[in-house]
């Protein structure tokens, strides 16, 4: 690839303009899609990856349709919410990986509700909890005993290593991180905490202190936060070298705090951050200097944990270190609000100190859907899949990157894959216009993928945990047969077929 060449597949998506709702963060995105649809229109359909079979067919859809919602959504709802695609999608049923609209058209859901759906969509375990235990008690309080908050609690506290076994159930992941924080700076006594950059923890006033994204960064007062520099083995400074990074938090320490600490929080892989495994050797390094300065470590397995990562149950386990307090959500109800923040008892002792009360954290239907969900995971052996399926999926991915200028990075772990994309592989320009393009074709060919990243310019791909290889081909032939229509970005030196 040229250094500082301009693209021409630039220029071709000049005239008709497409537009992504507030998909760049409150910015409006413009080009076109003609030249490529032409292009699309006069190959043969046959060419065209088709979807694995799939033995359910909705049924028939009666309710309003896709542009009756989008009136409703833009009249009545906050116009913070952005929404993907140039017609939004209306996902109106769900089968364990795939997702149907309005007409009962079927799509492969590579993104998983944001990394939400661990099952599959609507998995008749899950949807049996959550009904039977409706049908006998909804909701009452954590004021009386119930089995439910009791039986789950137990199940997830032995998934953990340690001493690592009292549970605080929360609604979210946010929740969870704030609470988890708060716990840090009262059992320490100090206030100030360490989170890296380009971190996602939430968006309330605690966790937006800890979020280093100015995209998800409102002007309100965050104090007491410091952030790291990212151990990002990509675009970072030192690439996969995390000792060298490791001393940046020793000197944010030293420097730029009393010199004891509250803690330390991060993913072990960012998912909003763009799908960023924190680079080898950097979690001991951290956990050891944070030990030092008094510090609690807080891993954040919002997205990571729950068998993502395949290899491992919980994320923070790929890097050999066990925290003081996990905080969990997404994953762990399948779809279910729920959250949980995991520490032990000497640290849980703190809230003792005044009351502490979460009115639906425990809620017996949704700590009923955690327990089915852990059973699931065990009995099909989902972790298994996430290693083999992701395995099968980043080994493709990786063969594609072979073939096309346009992917910088291919990289995760298990079912939480990210692939980066660039218009040059010196600077690692950001191909926003480009992620966006290959987004709306994919949606057309049959798959939903997500984005993230700073510059929104990489492929969040995080799907239900029963991914299939069939569907993992199907992807990346999809990919590949978008990216292939696609002139200037075909790597010349690649013969191979994937």
């Amino acid at each position: 690839m040229v250094h500082g060449f301009i693209s021409p597949w630039r220029r071709v998506l000049s005239e008709t303009t497409y537009s992504l709702r507030r998909g760049q963060f409150g910015r409006r995105r413009c080009f076109s899609l003609v030249a490529h649809k032409a292009e699309l229109d006069k190959n043969n359909i046959d060419s065209v990856p088709k979807l694995p079979p799939f033995d359910y067919s909705p049924p028939p859809y009666t309710g309003p349709s896709a542009v009756d919602i989008l009136s409703k959504r833009k009249e009545y709802l906050s116009p913070s919410m952005f929404y993907f695609y140039q017609k939004p999608l209306n996902v109106v049923d769900g089968r364990m990986q795939y997702l149907f609209d309005e007409n009962g058209r079927r799509y492969l859901d590579a993104f998983g509700g944001i990394a939400t759906v661990s099952c599959g969509h609507c998995h008749p375990d899950v949807v049996d909890a959550i009904v039977n235990q409706t049908k006998r008690l909804q909701h009452s309080t954590i004021l009386y005993l119930n089995n439910a908050i009791a039986d789950f609690a137990e199940a997830l506290a032995n998934k953990l290593p340690g001493n690592l076994k009292v549970v605080f159930f929360t609604n979210s992941g946010t929740e969870a991180n704030e609470l988890a924080m708060m716990i840090a700076r009262l059992y320490t006594g100090c206030h100030d905490i360490i989170s890296l950059r380009n971190a996602y923890h939430g968006n309330a006033a605690g966790t937006m202190g800890a979020t280093a994204q100015s995209n998800w960064k409102f002007n309100v007062i965050q104090s007491g936060v410091h952030h790291a520099i990212n151990p990002d083995p990509y675009r970072g400074v030192f690439g996969s070298e995390g000792e060298k990074y490791a001393k940046d938090v020793q000197d944010l320490i030293q420097f730029g705090t009393s010199g004891n600490i509250a803690g330390f929080i991060s993913e072990a892989i960012q998912g909003v951050g763009g799908i960023i495994e924190l680079a080898p050797g950097y979690m001991p390094a951290v956990y050891s200097t944070i030990k030092k300065a008094g510090g609690l470590c807080i891993a954040d397995e919002v997205q990571a944990g729950f068998a993502r990562t395949g290899s491992h149950f919980w994320g923070f386990e790929n890097h050999g270190v066990v925290p003081d307090i996990v905080t969990m959500a997404k994953g762990i109800g399948n779809g279910i609000p729920l959250g949980a923040v995991v520490t032990t008892p000497e640290i849980a002792e703190v809230l003792t100190r005044r009351s502490y009360f979460n009115t639906f954290g425990g809620n017996p239907v949704c700590t009923a859907a955690g327990l089915a969900v852990l059973k699931v995971i065990e009995k099909e052996k989902l972790q298994e899949n996430a290693h083999v399926v992701g395995s099968h999926l980043k080994e493709r991915l990786t063969a594609l990157k072979d073939k096309y200028d346009l992917i910088g990075d291919v990289r995760g772990r298990g079912l939480m894959l990210g692939v980066e994309l660039v218009t040059d592989h010196k600077l690692k320009t950001p191909a926003k216009l480009e992620t966006l393009h290959i987004m709306e074709q994919l949606k057309e060919i049959g798959v939903l993928v997500g984005k993230g990243g700073f510059y929104g310019n990489v492929f969040r791909m995080t799907p239900p945990l029963c991914f299939t290889k069939e569907d993992a081909d199907f992807l990346v032939d999809a990919m590949d047969y978008t990216m292939g229509k696609m002139p200037y970005f075909k790597n010349p030196t690649f013969s191979n077929t994937l």
